[in-house]
């Protein structure tokens, strides 16, 4: 009897640990995801990618959750089409062959009550890499318009494009490759 009350009990305390856990859907005009590189120690070369999806599963009181985001790689915006082309193109993206680039993050590190970083895989032309997202800002609402809870704010990372396959230019177009990410996501 004991050990089935014991049982119960453990099982009650996992459900509740659990229950506070959420599901939030990413609001595409609130979330925008850019890249800033330089160009031969020159001026900054800077785009974005228009169409992106994904979910992100929040825990506020275990400080857990997992992050799935998806990037359509045909929809990257420079502001000149030519430039969009050359990105699109086995240079760069190879967007013919690899429609989509995707995060998926599952350790959240805070300080305190602060999120300061996202860390997971990146994979992008068919290659996965871990990568951490620094959290500039982060936080949750309640969305007067929405009548629904959301989260988000500001990310960034700086990663080495020659990781996942990308050396076109190198060394007159670097390396680094700097990713900015501001990201808001509707409770479900």
């Amino acid at each position: 009897m004991k050990k089935a009350l014991l049982l119960t009990a453990l099982f009650a305390a996992f459900g509740a640990a659990h229950a506070q856990s959420a599901t939030y859907a990413v609001e595409p005009t609130h979330t925008q995801v850019y890249f800033e590189a330089k160009h031969f120690g020159t001026s900054t070369n800077r785009g974005r990618w228009d169409k992106k999806e994904g979910t992100i599963v929040y825990d506020k009181a275990a400080k857990t959750g997992k992050v799935d985001v998806t990037l359509d790689m045909n929809s990257i915006s420079t502001g000149i089409g030519p430039f969009d082309g050359h990105l699109k193109s086995k240079d760069f993206f190879a967007a013919a062959e690899f429609p989509t680039a995707k995060f998926v993050g599952d350790k959240f590190t805070f300080n305190g009550d602060k999120l300061v970083s996202v860390s997971g895989e990146l994979t992008l032309r068919g290659k996965t890499n871990p990568v951490t997202l620094n959290a500039n800002s982060f936080n949750c609402y309640d969305n007067p318009m929405l009548k629904r809870e959301v989260c988000g704010g500001d990310f960034e990372a700086t990663i080495q494009r020659s990781q996942w396959g990308i050396t076109y230019g190198i060394p007159g177009i670097p390396d680094s490759v700097r990713l900015l990410i501001q990201i808001e996501a509707v409770k479900q």
